[in-house]
């Protein structure tokens, strides 16, 4: 921390969601200066997070760059809607895709030193890999020495199973001649940590969902597979209904994602459902400031909010190696 109060490097956090990218970086004693984020909703809960007063800046793609304050580092988990497996993957054909754009834009205007993107795996291949190739090529253009990984959270300090590509930029002015060192993984802590609500999620024959599951349990592809005697005498397992087979998990929880929020967990003999609290714990965020949003953000935002977010401690790893890396070039 000391090493970024020493520098007071600045970042502005664009395509902000609920600000995790923010936090990462925050917890390595970066200031931000300013957010963009479009979605009503995920500004509610950023607020709730970090204050009511400071400007948001909207829509990237409207930005005036003259508009920002200076800064030295760009964050942004640019929109994956265009190359997710669970889009349509259109890429560069469609609108967000063309994010990408905007953020070179305000790259090149503030002469950035660095920057850190995230997005997801599917943009790997998405086309023939074709759509990475173009965007390697368009920061190649902007000016920047880049370097890019797909990372999984659960080997940056939390038990989720989330796959996600990342970029990070210098300026090539500022390349030392060494090269970026991606952060090295470290073993996922114990799921039970995260796994804490005490709020009325069980899930049981009250529930009206509770019949669709046992029908669930009982499909062409489940039948004969599973007993829920057998299931509930395992404390901690947690379990993914996907649309046809059940998969079943210890010690780690699927990808949270937007629009699917068929999460369930075994804790004290019986079902409950993943919460909105869980979900931002199981994306790095602590206690004290997940709290903050029980009884004002409904758990429906917030399982969508967070399985759209980054995870925190992963961006706090990277950047915590960018950190290196810039003091090792003074």
């Amino acid at each position: 921390m000391a090493t970024a109060q020493k520098k007071n490097l600045k970042f502005v956090d664009f395509c902000a969601g609920i600000g995790a990218g923010r936090l990462g970086l925050q917890n390595l004693g970066l200031s931000c200066v300013g957010f963009s984020e479009i979605d009503k909703y995920a500004e509610r809960t950023y607020r709730e997070f970090f204050g009511q007063e400071e400007k948001n800046h909207g829509d990237l793609m409207k930005i005036n760059p003259d508009d920002l304050p200076d800064f030295d580092l760009m964050i942004a988990g640019f929109p994956c809607q265009s190359f997710s497996v669970i889009g349509q993957r259109k890429g560069m054909n469609d609108h967000r895709g063309q994010i990408i754009y905007g953020l070179i834009k305000i790259m090149n205007a503030k002469n950035l030193p660095y920057f850190i993107l995230e997005n997801v795996k599917g943009l790997v291949n998405h086309e023939g890999g074709k759509t990475l190739k173009i965007i390697l090529e368009e920061l190649d253009k902007a000016g920047y020495k880049v370097y890019h990984r797909v990372l999984n959270s659960l080997d940056y300090g939390v038990p989720q199973m989330r796959e996600r590509i990342y970029f990070v930029g210098i300026r090539k002015d500022l390349v030392n001649g060494n090269n970026f060192e991606w952060p090295k993984p470290v073993f996922p802590p114990d799921v039970q940590d995260y796994l804490i609500d005490d709020g009325e999620m069980e899930f049981n024959e009250k529930k009206r969902a509770y019949e669709t599951f046992l029908k669930y349990l009982d499909n062409k592809y489940n039948k004969g597979l599973f007993k829920i005697e057998k299931l509930l005498k395992d404390d901690y397992l947690v379990l993914d209904t996907r649309q046809s087979d059940l998969r079943l998990y210890r010690n780690k929880v699927p990808t949270l994602r937007t629009g699917r929020h068929g999460i369930l967990y075994v804790r004290n003999g019986k079902f409950r459902r993943l919460s909105g609290f869980e979900s931002l714990l199981l994306q790095g965020f602590p206690k004290n400031l997940s709290e903050k949003t029980k009884g004002k953000i409904a758990d429906v935002y917030l399982l969508s909010q967070a399985g759209n977010a980054m995870t925190v401690s992963t961006i706090e790893a990277i950047g915590k190696s960018l950190l290196n890396y810039i003091n090792h070039y003074e």
